[in-house]
């Protein structure tokens, strides 16, 4: 008996760390994010040291080829991973539960005909669609690119809402609120929307860590935000030819997209852990 106690105990000690360090990981950058929407060291744009400077006082991280200081260009950088995350996810969301949702309550021919359709364009990447839909508006911006990722993860969102929702449907207390004459608008407010929120929650934070990836790449083949605003991906694209003489322009950058793609992927884990512990304590 006490072995099994100690064992969950560990369990349950291994998820909380899982959770603390994804939430460490993505709280820094959230906050050098916030924080750059008021200060930064210098101007984004301001030529304010000699080219290539290894990293010292004046400038933390060093300065880039053009002499502009890095450490700017990381805390703006976090802020536009930041909006595009928090923005494509939110126009992936919109989209994708409300398909979803009318998949699930859809006649049988119409609920394999949406089916198939999200397994279609689930099928191309993330990245090739948002490609495309910047190639079809034919110009490179942050608003751009937050709506050619939001459009590209659409379809992840619809189908797993799509999958949850039919099994709340399934559940007898939908079948008593229905007894009850409660109307289908008010069953998905009351009932549906809540039940598969905290499982839909998870999906959308490993689907902010696939969008923040997603920017990057764009912003590195040039179809991202354009300057004067700063990316991670394009600094990691201008850094490429100094990558031996100055390591740091494309190290600090790449570092920086790693531990808040890894910090969504290890809080997503923590958070679905504890959701499921909560579900099966109920």
């Amino acid at each position: 008996m006490d072995d099994g106690v100690n064992i969950a105990a560990r369990v349950g000690s291994r998820k909380n760390i899982t959770l603390w360090l994804g939430a460490v990981l993505v709280g820094v950058p959230l906050l050098a994010g916030l924080v750059s929407f008021v200060w930064t060291p210098y101007a984004l744009s301001d030529m304010v040291g000699g080219r290539l400077e290894t990293p010292g006082w004046a400038h933390w991280a060093g300065t880039d080829r053009l002499g502009r200081d890095i450490l700017t260009q990381l805390m703006v950088g976090a802020r536009v991973a930041l909006v595009v995350g928090c923005g494509a996810v939110a126009i992936g969301a919109a989209i994708g539960v409300m398909c979803g949702i009318l998949a699930a309550f859809a006649t049988r021919f119409a609920d394999d005909a949406l089916a198939a359709f999200f397994d279609i364009l689930i099928a191309f990447p993330t990245l090739l669609i948002a490609m495309l839909v910047v190639a079809t508006r034919q110009e490179a911006s942050l608003g751009t690119a937050i709506l050619a990722l939001g459009i590209g993860l659409a379809p992840i969102v619809g189908r797993i809402t799509r999958i949850l929702t039919k099994q709340v449907l399934g559940q007898d207390y939908i079948v008593a609120a229905r007894v009850c004459g409660t109307s289908w608008p008010a069953i998905v407010l009351w009932h549906i929307v809540p039940n598969i929120l905290p499982f839909l929650g998870v999906n959308l934070a490993l689907q902010f860590g696939l969008a923040v990836m997603a920017e990057a790449s764009l912003s590195y083949l040039g179809l991202g935000a354009p300057p004067p605003n700063a990316s991670w991906g394009q600094m990691l694209q201008e850094a490429q030819g100094t990558v031996y003489s100055a390591p740091w322009g494309a190290v600090l950058p790449g570092l920086a997209l790693f531990a808040l793609v890894i910090g969504v992927n290890l809080l997503a884990d923590g958070l679905r852990d504890r959701v499921s512990s909560q579900r099966g304590e109920a």
